[in-house]
Order: C-alpha cells, then sequence, then structure tokens
C-alpha cells in the first residue's frame, strides 16, 4: 500500500474469525538465512460465521508448499498473507516457509540475537513466522519440534522429549500467536523451584549466555519467587505449567514479553549485579519480572478480544505490579515516583498530538500504541475503579473475572460487567475514561461560613486529536481537610465528582480549614487552584498524606523555579529555608527526602509556562535551575558533610529500599556537595565505591560539574566489556553535557566503536539521553534536531518499531517559540519523505506533524 495511503484499521469493523483453531503443530529446522518452518493446523468452521474468507497473515515469508488434508494448493499470496479456498468442513492446513532469521534486523517474528535465536511475536511478529490467523482472539494448543545444532532448544509449555539435535514441546493452555516464543542457542541456566499453595513444584531457569552473565541471575530469581508468592496471596492465582523459563536477550525492542511459560526479557530488565547494577536497575527488574509474570492470568489465561482492547492486560497488570512494589518497597514513595513518570510521560502525550484514549477508535500501526496512555493512564484507571468501589468489592470483581473468562478473549466490556455484577454499581459513565482522551483539568473554589466548608469542583477535558467535546467523568477526589495550627479536622473522603460542576460541604468545623485535595493522586488530573506559597509550605509541614506533602514541596519548587525564570527572581528563602528543615531531619523516610530534593525537570517547566501562556525558552529554564542548585547548595554548605556522612550506607551492598533510599539522599547530598568542594568527595566515593550505585552516583556528580574526564576514562576502561553498563557510559555522556555540547557530544558518541545503531538498548542510550537533555536537545542551533532526524531515517530502515518510537521526542515541538517550531518541522517534514519509510515511522510523524 503506498505510504501516502495508509490502511486504517477501526474497531467498529471487528469481525471475528470464521474458523475455531483446534490444535497447531510447528517444525523448525534452524538455520540462520534459511530456517523452515512447517507447520499443520486443523481449522474447524464457525456454523455462526458471518464472514467465513479463508485469510491466513504472513509477511517476509517465501511459500515453499501448501496443503489442505494432505492435498497440494496453490493459494492467493500477497505481501500481507495468503487466501484459499477451504472445505466447508474441519480440515487440516499444512504449509512450509522459509525465512531468514540473520537477517530480520526489525527484532520481530524470529531473529537473531548475539549468535542466538529468539523471537519477539506480540503484536503481529508471528505473521512473519508462518502463514496463521495472527490475532489475538485466535487461541489454540500449541505443539512445537525444534530441530537444529543448538545446545538448547526452548519453547512455550512443558518439555514433550529431547535428543541430539531436536527437542519438542507442548503447551496445554490455548494461547494466541503473540504469545508463541522459541529461544535456542549456547545457553545456561540459573535454575530455581518454587512450590505452589496447592503443592506443585514448578522448576524455574533464568537462561543465559556462558560467562559473566551467569552471576547476574539470582536477583531476578529471588524477584520471581517474591512474585509468584504475592500473586497467590493477594490475588489467590497459581501457576499453572511444571516450568517457568526466562531468557535474557542482548537485542530486543521492549523490556520483556510474558510468553506462556517461556519469558523473553531485555537482557537490562533481568541481570543484575551489585558491581554492575544501580538501585534503580534492582528496583526495575524486580518490578519488570513481576509484571511480565502477573500477565500469567492477566494476559495469557485472559486476553484481549483484539488490538484496541490492549490496556485490558496491560493497565490491569501495570497497577498489580505497582501494587507489588508497594508490598516490597515503600507504598508513598512508588506513589511518588509513578506520578512523577505520568506526568513526565503521560501528561504530554495526553496534551499533544499523540493523544488517545486507553482504548483507541482506529489505528495504522498497533507497534505505535504500546503507550503511556495503555500503560500508565490504563493503570490509574483501575486503580481509580477500586477505590470507588473499595477494596473488598474490587478483589470480589477480580475473583469472579477469573471464573468467567478464564481461557478467552474479552473485551473492556467484559471487564466492566464483572464489576457491575459483583457491586450492582452502574459504570457507563466510568466507561468514559477508556474511551475519551485528555487530561482532565479539575478547578477547585470554596467558602467558609459559620463552621461550614464548602468545596466547589468544575471538570472539564481540553479538546484532542478527533474529540472536540467531552462529557464529565466520574472522578474519585480524595480529600483531607486540616486545621490552622496543622491537625487533621477531617480524614480522607472520597468524593465522587460526576457532574460539571458540583460541591461537598462540610460541618461543625471550628475554623476555615485548609484542604488537602487529591489526596494519593486519586485520579489522573491536574488540579487548578489558587493558593500561596505559605499555604504549599504548610502542607509540606503538616499534611498527614504523603503523596499530599511532596506535592505541596514540588509546586513550591515548581513556583520558585518559574518566578525565576520569568521574573529573574532570586530563589526564594522561605522555600530554602522549609527545604532544609525537612532535609535535615533525620526522622523522615530518607527515600521521601531525596524525592522532594529532586526538583520539577526542566522540561515540567517547559510545560506549565506553555500552559500559563508563556513560551518557554530552554536556555533561561536551564540557568534558573542552575542557579538554583548551586544557590541550595550554599545554603547547606554547613550541614551538607553531616548529611553526607549520616546518609552513607556501611557494609556489603544490599539493594533493599531502606538502603536503597539511604542512598538516594546520599546521592542528592553529594551533587550538592560537588558544588561546593571541587568534586573531592565525589573523587573518593568514587575511588573507594564497591558498588555501581556509589560508583555511578560519584561519577555523575563529577561530569555535572566538568571534574569527571579521569573517572570517565577510568570507568569505561573498567566496563567496556560489559554492554549494560556501557549503556550506563553513554547515557551519562549526554545527559551532563552542557547545552551548547550536547548535539556534538551526541554525534561523537554515535562514531564511537562501540555504539550499535541496531541494538535498541544502546540506540536508546544516546538517543534517550540527547531527547532528555532539555536544554541540550532544543538548542536554537537545532543541532540535536538534525542529528535525531538523520539517524532515525537510518534507524527506520532497520527497525521501524524504536524508529517510531524514538520520534515521540518531537510531540511537544508546538509549545517552542517559532524558530524552533520551524527548524522541528523541517526535520520532520524530511522524516515524512525519506523513501522508503515504514508504516510505523509515518503514522507517527504524521500525526505529530498534523498538530
Amino acid at each position: 500500500m503506498a505510504k501516502d495511503t495508509p490502511q486504517t484499521f477501526y474497531l467498529k469493523d471487528y469481525t471475528p474469525f470464521g474458523y475455531d483453531v483446534e490444535s497447531v503443530h510447528l517444525t523448525f529446522r534452524l538455520s540462520p538465512e534459511t530456517t523452515r518452518v512447517l507447520s499443520k493446523i486443523r481449522f474447524a468452521p464457525k456454523a455462526d460465521a458471518a464472514d467465513k474468507t479463508f485469510f491466513l497473515h504472513g509477511e517476509d515469508l517465501q511459500l515453499i508448499s501448501a496443503k489442505i488434508d494432505g492435498q497440494e494448493v496453490a493459494p492467493e499470496v500477497t505481501d500481507k498473507g495468503l487466501s484459499c479456498d477451504v472445505p466447508g468442513a474441519p480440515f487440516t492446513w499444512e504449509a512450509e516457509v522459509e525465512i531468514n532469521p540473520a537477517g530480520n534486523t526489525a527484532l520481530e517474528g524470529l531473529y537473531m540475537s548475539n549468535r542466538m535465536y529468539c523471537t519477539q511475536c506480540e503484536a503481529e511478529g508471528f505473521r512473519k513466522i508462518t502463514y496463521y490467523p495472527d490475532r489475538p482472539d485466535v487461541m489454540s494448543t500449541f505443539t512445537v519440534r525444534i530441530e537444529g545444532d543448538e545446545p538448547v532448544m526452548l519453547s512455550n509449555g512443558n518439555p514433550m522429549g529431547h535428543g541430539e539435535g531436536w527437542a519438542e514441546w507442548h503447551d496445554p493452555w490455548p494461547k494466541p500467536a503473540y504469545l508463541f516464543a522459541l529461544v535456542a542457542g549456547d545457553l545456561v541456566n540459573h535454575p530455581g523451584q518454587f512450590t505452589t499453595k496447592s503443592g506443585k513444584v514448578v522448576e524455574l531457569n533464568i537462561w543465559v549466555r556462558p560467562g559473566p552473565d551467569e552471576g547476574k541471575c539470582a536477583f531476578g530469581m529471588e524477584a520471581l519467587k517474591k512474585s509468584m508468592t504475592w500473586d497467590e496471596e493477594v490475588y489467590g492465582l497459581e501457576y499453572d505449567l511444571e516450568l517457568f523459563n526466562i531468557v535474557a536477550v542482548d537485542d530486543f525492542n521492549m523490556g520483556a514479553m510474558e510468553n506462556k511459560g517461556l519469558n523473553i526479557f531485555n537482557s537490562s530488565c533481568v541481570l543484575a549485579s551489585p558491581e554492575t547494577s544501580t538501585d534503580a536497575n534492582f528496583e526495575r527488574i524486580e518490578a519488570i519480572i513481576a509484571h511480565e509474570y502477573f500477565h500469567n492470568w492477566t494476559g495469557n489465561r485472559i486476553t484481549c478480544r483484539d488490538w484496541f482492547q490492549l490496556c485490558l492486560k496491560e493497565g490491569l497488570t501495570v497497577f498489580r505490579d505497582a501494587q507489588f512494589t508497594s508490598d516490597m518497597r515503600s507504598e508513598p514513595v512508588k506513589r511518588i515516583e509513578d506520578v512523577i513518570t505520568l506526568r513526565a510521560r503521560q501528561f504530554p502525550e495526553d496534551g499533544g498530538p499523540l493523544a488517545h484514549p486507553p482504548r483507541p477508535e482506529e489505528f495504522q500501526e498497533i507497534n505505535n500504541f504500546y503507550t503511556a496512555t495503555v500503560y500508565e493512564k490504563g493503570a490509574e484507571v483501575i486503580g481509580m475503579l477500586k477505590r470507588l468501589v473499595g477494596d473488598e468489592n474490587y478483589y470480589k470483581a477480580l475473583k469472579l473475572y477469573f471464573e468467567r473468562h478464564d481461557g478467552q478473549a474479552c473485551t473492556i466490556e467484559d471487564w466492566l460487567q464483572v464489576f457491575e455484577d459483583a457491586t450492582g454499581r452502574d459504570l457507563q459513565q466510568f466507561k468514559l475514561w477508556y474511551s475519551q482522551a485528555g487530561t482532565p483539568r479539575v478547578k477547585v473554589s470554596e467558602e467558609y461560613a459559620d463552621g461550614t466548608y464548602t468545596l466547589t469542583l468544575e471538570q472539564s477535558t481540553p479538546p484532542t486529536p478527533g474529540q472536540p467535546d467531552k462529557a464529565p467523568r466520574v472522578i474519585p477526589m480524595a480529600v483531607g481537610l486540616l486545621s490552622p495550627n496543622g491537625d487533621e479536622v477531617r480524614a480522607t473522603e472520597v468524593l465522587e465528582l460526576t457532574e460539571a460542576k458540583q460541591s461537598f460541604t462540610f460541618d461543625g468545623l471550628a475554623a476555615k480549614p485548609v484542604p488537602s485535595i487529591l489526596r494519593e493522586f486519586s485520579a489522573p488530573v491536574i488540579l487548578e487552584r489558587d493558593t500561596t506559597n505559605a499555604e504549599r509550605a504548610f502542607l509540606l509541614a503538616h499534611d498527614t498524606d504523603p503523596f499530599n506533602r511532596w506535592e505541596a514541596g514540588n509546586a513550591l519548587a515548581k513556583e520558585v523555579r518559574l518566578a525565576m525564570v520569568l521574573d529573574g527572581a532570586a530563589p526564594d528563602g522561605a522555600y530554602l529555608d522549609a527545604l532544609e528543615k525537612l532535609v535535615r531531619d533525620d526522622d523522615q523516610d530518607p527515600a521521601f527526602r531525596a524525592l522532594v530534593l529532586s526538583p520539577p525537570s526542566q522540561a515540567d517547566i517547559a510545560q506549565t509556562l506553555f500552559e500559563r501562556g508563556y513560551t518557554p525558552d530552554p536556555q533561561k529554564i536551564y540557568d534558573a535551575a542552575e542557579t538554583f542548585t548551586q544557590t541550595l547548595a550554599q545554603q547547606l554548605e554547613t550541614s551538607l558533610p553531616r548529611l553526607y556522612a549520616a546518609t552513607t550506607v556501611e557494609g556489603p551492598y544490599a539493594p533493599d529500599a531502606d538502603s536503597a533510599g539511604k542512598r538516594a539522599l546520599n546521592g542528592r547530598i553529594l551533587s550538592l556537595l560537588t558544588r561546593l568542594d571541587g568534586g573531592e568527595q565525589a573523587a573518593r566515593q568514587y575511588a573507594a565505591a564497591d558498588n555501581m550505585t556509589q560508583q555511578y552516583t560519584a561519577l555523575a556528580a563529577l561530569m555535572k560539574a566538568e571534574k569527571g574526564d579521569a573517572q570517565s576514562q577510568a570507568f569505561f576502561d573498567q566496563w567496556n566489556d560489559d554492554r549494560l553498563v556501557m549503556d550506563k557510559w553513554f547515557a551519562l555522556q549526554i545527559a551532563c553535557a552542557a547545552p551548547q555540547k550536547t548535539a556534538a557530544t551526541a554525534a561523537a558518541l554515535t562514531n564511537h566503536a562501540l555504539f550499535d545503531m541496531k541494538n535498541p538498548n544502546r540506540f536508546r542510550a544516546v538517543f534517550g539521553a540527547l531527547a532528555g537533555n532539555h536544554a541540550g536537545f532544543h538548542h536554537a542551533s537545532g543541532e540535536a534536531y538534525a542529528l535525531l532526524a538523520e539517524n532515525l531515517i537510518a534507524l527506520d530502515k532497520l527497525n521501524p518499531q524504536t524508529t517510531a518510537r524514538m520520534c515521540a521526542a518531537f510531540q511537544t515541538w508546538k509549545r517552542y517559540d517559532a524558530g524552533r517550531q520551524s527548524l522541528i518541522r523541517a526535520r520532520m517534514s524530511r522524516i515524512a519523505g525519506a523513501p522508503g519509510l515504514s508504516r510505523d515511522t509515518n503514522e507517527m510523524i504524521t500525526r505529530i506533524l498534523d498538530a
């Protein structure tokens, strides 16, 4: 299909496949460039099917032969698949195809990664393996035979047998093709074992390449066991196979994939050791392992009917992994971190040209909808639903969901129906969260008279592409009230905002209260309320809700920075005093203090300026950030040495939450101290560090202060043979570069001997860091725009999926001045006009350009 007329798929056009797939048998004869795939599939026509067209998806396949019930047939083949006349009764389809795993740089289907065969089939990669109805509502059991000379050959389910040059696997649980997996290569396993609550013993393995990776599996294995225990204890869900395998793969477009019984992980998301991984790496690995394991029920046993329903499995599973991390670590800190991420990634998406509902109505390329809206906002929707119905009803509804829909491919309607049936509550208005794009604004006004406090809430949602008008949604607003002396006079109460404008009253108050609104960030909305820095400081000191305490401090920091950018004001002394008092309070959670010491991002300041009608100047925002941080360091000068010593973790490294929280605060203190002592303490920490968190933190502090050239070279010399640590090194060079040097630094790194465009982790390390350096990426020269555009054009020929996702770096272009807009538009137009542009990238860049 021509690039200028891409096919658009619509939710309203859904039609079930006209055939049941009763069984699937696959044989793989592995060869790097000429793998043969033999399929034997039993089809049965559905008696009630409205459309019995027999069409099998297939891309980049060489058809060798096709048979129906043993007889050769000549199907009509296109670049999208094949069609064929078939019997009106059950029949057996057989096909033999040839594929080229070594030439598959898109990393979809069957491909090679460091001489290892591996697969990625979600969303539509299976069609690059063989001809098949590659859609999530077609579920069947799979039996797989793998033939080749690889020492280890794995697939889904349970092992059926193996011998010299072959292995057979059978998955007894019906699954869609996107959950198919195959891995073959020279691998060694880190074994483990788990006994389920019913007494079944499950063998566990993490498979890696021989060598250093063997020593990086222990934490991942323990995280897997914790996940299995937690899912049994909290949701009552037990694992259902004899074996659970994880394989670490270097070249992978995503974080990990929940293939039934054979999870395939980006190596960065499963391999960890104290020497090579930071605290943040450990926490992320723990969460991702949990996420993929939890998919066994919320995604595998119950999957989605079509890809429009993607948030059904992803939103629910993200919510579950957030629950898990909250239980394993700190619930308030986890909530704050999740909201920071949501505001940084999803809010800009919801307010820009890429806005779409959690369940979109249309798409051209489904890979472009693995977004923060589907994942993170999808999880927020689940959280609101749980808050509205209560914990008991939530788990009651989930129990019904698993009982009613096990083995099915479901829709958002199915999901909400179990909640209606379990609770008796009408959720039709709540369903708007799934169909409406955009972040709601909630405007707050208030009155107090004669002991009665009235809170008036007014909701509105700005227009988004294709949705100019929005109906009021159900918004759970968690509210508490504080007295003027800081005591809580009303505990948290969830107010249900269901109308465009609604008032709520609180009686029997002795004085006008200070409201604490949107506690625990009870809904993904933007709160609009006229208030003062004095009130924000009051809430920072007295609010009993940890999230709103942090929120008050964050809002204070933002107002101070905005005044510096707009008016050239000096950093507010009262805020600095409040910050110093909190940071020095050893009774406060170190992780919380570390978050309070982390100012709003420069991109956040830019977005706030834009929303208030100003055109953000990236250089001024950067200068204000530098001035504020330097002033804060000077304010804390006498306290920093004591704080650094008090937060230094002694003894052997452990990635537990308490130690990680102390190290996070210690790192913030060190970055401030480095501004005053010329890097002396950071250099000592770097030299003495016995774990990556301390080493990396010290290196970052030194490089940011332009004092770390020697340590950066030493780091490279020490770790240049460890690809995951080198990703950190590449990213850090760009993240710490001054704005005027950012593009040149990134350009030089693309010519580095260790830069490999074909490796998604390395490409993201460089260009993710480039886009994340706000002032550097948006430098007035436009050099960073040009560098990213040229590299996206080159990458698109190799890996369209990664290219398309990186295009999102341009999505906020409309908030900047005319000069920068012109530079960005020119670069996006160049991408859009590139010969042979993929469908993935074409859709993304066109949507952004059409803003």
